[in-house]
Parts: C-alpha cells; structure tokens; sequence
C-alpha cells in the first residue's frame, strides 16, 4: 500500500510540473522575423524620409521587444513585436502614398 501512495504522488508531481511547462510562453520567434522584414520593407522605400514618425516607433517597439526576448520576457516581446510590425507597415504605406501623391512613384 505504501507504494501506491507514493506511486501516486510522483504521478500527481509529474503531472503539474509537465503541466506547467505547458503554460510557459513560447519565444515569438515568428513575430520577431515579421517585425524585421516589416522594418525592412519600410526602410526600402524611404520610410525614415517620408514617415519618420511612423518610422521611429516602429524602430522603437521593435528595438524594445529585442531587449525583452532576450530576457525571455516573450509576452511582452510578442506585444512589442506587434506593435513594431503595425507601425512599420504604416510607414511604409504612408511612405508610398507620399511618394504616389508627388509623382515619384507607384503605391
């Protein structure tokens, strides 16, 4: 019978440590690559020139969820990754109407 217990309770160990794991955040690595080819993007048709706006805070977030994925902070990270990749394609796109706007090129 003392076996049993002690059975038992490494399963109920085994169990909610497997289960904790579980729960534990996953590197937004996906994010992380978006938000570097979103930058990208945007700094290729001159989006520091034309939207620096835009463009700062897309660096900034990005930049800021860097720091935090190395800290393994990968909630936040996720969340500034995010906000990286929004403010990135709104300079781009800001980038690319200006430019439609002034005749210097096609959206």
């Amino acid at each position: 019978m003392r076996q049993g217990i002690s059975f038992c309770t490494t399963l109920l160990l085994m169990l909610l440590i497997f289960g904790g794991w579980s729960c534990a955040s996953l590197p937004p690595v996906s994010e992380y690559t978006i938000a570097r080819v979103a930058l990208e993007a945007a700094r290729e048709v001159e989006a520091v020139r034309y939207a620096p706006g835009f463009w700062h805070k897309a660096e900034e977030y990005y930049r800021k969820g860097g720091t935090a994925y190395r800290q393994n902070d990968f909630d936040v990270a996720r969340k500034l990754f995010k906000r990286a990749i929004t403010f990135a394609e709104k300079a781009e796109n800001s980038t690319r109407l200006r430019k439609f706007q002034s005749g210097e090129g096609i959206p």
